[in-house]
């Protein structure tokens, strides 16, 4: 009786293939949407999936200004931010922010889902934010996809 070995394959950051990939964030709850769109950075949505390796997709999200809030997090919600001085600690809401960077918003909360590491922070290059439904990514030929609400 022979033993027969399987072995799983990995691959290598020059070895995996990238794609675009466009979002529309329109009518969606932005913890939903952030944590689709960092599973498709991170490339856990392939059957090549590794976590040391590179090998997510880039994602664009357009309409980034009408993504909704549950509940009453548009107002109590607080981003903490520190300038550097003495009592330099700034206070935003969700609602500052929509009036003067919606996209940042987002930005923030697919970052707080990615590693906190070196991969992470390359990761988080492959995110492209835009309000309004135009994006200079068009030679890129992106694929639009729907995330799941449910």
């Amino acid at each position: 009786m022979s033993i027969t070995s399987f072995k799983t394959p990995h691959i290598s950051h020059k070895e995996t293939e990238k794609g675009w990939v466009v979002v529309d964030a329109e009518a969606l709850v932005l913890g939903r949407l952030a944590s689709q769109v960092a599973m498709i950075i991170r490339g856990k949505h392939k059957p090549t999936y590794s976590p040391h390796v590179d090998n997510g997709d880039y994602v664009i999200v357009i309409n980034a200004e009408k993504f909704r809030l549950t509940g009453k997090k548009m107002t109590d919600r607080e981003y903490v931010s520190h300038t550097g001085y003495p009592g330099g600690q700034r206070f935003k809401t969700p609602a500052d922010l929509m009036r003067t960077n919606p996209s940042r918003i987002i930005e923030m909360a697919v970052k707080g889902m990615l590693p906190k590491n070196r991969i992470g922070r390359r990761l988080f290059t492959h995110l492209f934010v835009y309000t309004g439904s135009e994006h200079p990514h068009g030679a890129q030929s992106p694929k639009s996809i729907e995330i799941k609400t449910k």
